[in-house]
Formats: C-alpha cells, sequence, structure tokens
C-alpha cells in the first residue's frame, strides 16, 4: 500500500530547500581546512632577503621567511622566493615572483608553490615615502585545487627627524587579502578573508644593510568569526652592489 507525501504550501517547500542547502554548505564548510598561514597565539616572524644589483635598474631579490606561532614554541611556516626585480619608472617596481613554502607538522598540507606578480608604486615627498603594493598570487597547495588571491597593502615610510648619518624610519602599512574566486580554505564566506596591520621601524647600520623590528596584528575571517593574533618580526635585508669594470679605449 503505497503513500502519498504532498508539501501543503510553497513556504513549506522553500523551507526545506533552504535547510538541505544549508546543510550541504556546513558539511563543505567542515571538509575544508583552515589556511596553513593562519598564525596561532603570539607569533614570532624572522625574515631575511638579499638584493643584488643587475644592469639597467634591475635586480635579483632573494628571501628567507621563518615563522613560530605558539608563543614562538612552534615553526609552523618557512619559504623562500626570489625574482627579478623590474623598474621602468623611479615610481615603478615590477617583480614576478616564484615561491617555495613548507608547513612543518601540518598533517594535511605539507607544502606550497606560489606565483606572485609584484606591482609597487611609490613615490618620495620629503621625510614622507609614499607606497602602494599590490600582489597577485596563485597557490599551488599539495592536496587542494589552485587557487587566486589578491593582496593590497598601501603604507607610509617617514624618516625620522633625528641627526644621524642614517636615521632610523618609521614604517607604517595595512594589508587586504581578497579572494574573490574558489577558496579551498575555511573562512567566514566573505571574499575579504584576512587583514594585516604592521608598524615598525628600520634602522640602517650601513649603506648596504639594515634591519626592522615591527609588530603586526593579522585577523583571519574564519567560520566561526574573524581571529586575531599579535606578531613580533625582525627583518635584515642585505643589498650587494655590482662592481663594474670601466673599460680602456
Amino acid at each position: 500500500m503505497g503513500h502519498n507525501f504532498r508539501l501543503r504550501s510553497p513556504s513549506t517547500c522553500a523551507v526545506l530547500m533552504c535547510t538541505i542547502l544549508l546543510a550541504i554548505s556546513a558539511q563543505a564548510q567542515q571538509q575544508q581546512p583552515e589556511d596553513p598561514e593562519d598564525d596561532k597565539k603570539i607569533g614570532i616572524w624572522l625574515d631575511q632577503g638579499i638584493s643584488t644589483t643587475l644592469p639597467r635598474n634591475k635586480s635579483f631579490d632573494v628571501e628567507f621567511h621563518e615563522r613560530f606561532d605558539e608563543g614562538g614554541a612552534n615553526l609552523y611556516e618557512y619559504f623562500v622566493q626570489g625574482g627579478v626585480a623590474f623598474r621602468p619608472r623611479p615610481w615603478l617596481t615590477v617583480i614576478p615572483i616564484y615561491r617555495y613554502q613548507r608547513y612543518p607538522g601540518n598533517s594535511r598540507i605539507a607544502y606550497e608553490n606560489r606565483l606572485q606578480l609584484n606591482l609597487t608604486l611609490s613615490t618620495q615627498r620629503g621625510p614622507l615615502r609614499y607606497s602602494m603594493r599590490t600582489l597577485t598570487e596563485g597557490r599551488f597547495p599539495d592536496d587542494r585545487d589552485a587557487s587566486a588571491r589578491l593582496r593590497f597593502r598601501p603604507g607610509i615610510d617617514y624618516t625620522l627627524p633625528v641627526r644621524m648619518a642614517r636615521p632610523p624610519v618609521l614604517v607604517v602599512n595595512n594589508e587586504f587579502f581578497l579572494v574573490p574566486w574558489y577558496n579551498p580554505f575555511a573562512n567566514g564566506g566573505s571574499a575579504y578573508t584576512q587583514n594585516r596591520g604592521q608598524i615598525g621601524v628600520r634602522q640602517p647600520i650601513t649603506d648596504s644593510f639594515a634591519m626592522r623590528i615591527y609588530y603586526l596584528w593579522q585577523s583571519v575571517n574564519l567560520p566561526d568569526g574573524w581571529d586575531t593574533n599579535e606578531i613580533v618580526g625582525i627583518s635584515l635585508s642585505l643589498k650587494i652592489q655590482r662592481r663594474t669594470r670601466s673599460g680602456v679605449n
């Protein structure tokens, strides 16, 4: 003997469909891991950069980064990246970059390859230097689908009025992370996935070597809401000048 099942009203059908869609969405969200680059608790970031000058306003730039979280007790991420910086105009820098990134201790994602394009606009006005960095990156983790992300970082550098041969520079910037397309990592359902605010002081030690100490707060848009953690960083940069040999006529 059969049983007839009929929905009594369109509103009942709509409620049922919404419930099914929410259940599917929640299940899919649970299957997505959190972005492995998200810092937890108090972090310590160490950065080292080497820039070698090349002819025609170019340079070869290599960077090494180590990132610790949980009060500096856990090395959760490290990476190396490099690229050739082109400076077609005094106010424009273009850097195509390749990055190889490792996540030690992460049970789901061990490594990631990234292709990045750095476009930086800058201008100097007395002691102030204004900049706008746009970073377009393709992310290729080992067990996730590829995805793309946009990063926008406006900033200001202010050379402090100190009577020194190499005065310190105050560095302030804020970076916005957007994933307007497919995102393989857990998020709060918005294209605006992350924000990083930074303030620090860069002190030139010599004409080719500088150290920067900074404080950074990282906010990540997770399914349960925004998660904010604090980071202290130390950055070292070395610039190697190529010596040109003058010919004899």
